[in-house]
């Protein structure tokens, strides 16, 4: 099985950010404008549109207060097993690392799927910059 892990520091409060990544509904504008168009909620699910045009049905997992760690799972479409999760630790004062990680087969989407992870990272930086 194929795995990445991403992360990142933003100059933002824990708080804020757990605010905005526990918004499921919202990433399109607040966690990640741009890398995502359109964010649709279902019962259980989100049905995410990216900027490339791909669109993403994902089962909610678990939005965990205690450990700021929201996770899904996408189903249907090319991947036979797919679970993500991201995560916000305090980071110093006034900062936050977000760890956001992606378990998936078949293992050949693996430079895809980090290179999504990659541009959902550097949408999140500027999102949150700008909050």
């Amino acid at each position: 099985m194929a795995s990445v892990h991403r992360e990142i520091v933003v100059e933002r409060p824990v708080a804020e950010v757990w605010d905005a990544l526990a918004d499921v509904g919202a990433l399109h504008t607040r966690l990640v404008r741009g890398f995502v168009t359109d964010c649709r909620l279902e019962p259980g699910a989100r049905v995410v549109t990216f900027a490339n045009g791909l669109v993403a049905r994902e089962l909610i997992v678990s939005v965990d207060a205690e450990r700021r760690r929201v996770a899904w799972s996408v189903v249907g479409g090319r991947l036979s097993h797919h679970n993500a999760s991201a995560q916000a630790f305090a980071e110093g004062d006034g900062a936050c690392r977000i760890v956001w990680i992606a378990d998936f087969l078949p293992d050949e989407h693996a430079p895809a799927i980090a290179a999504m992870v990659e541009q959902g990272l550097q949408a999140m930086r500027r999102t949150l910059a700008a909050a």
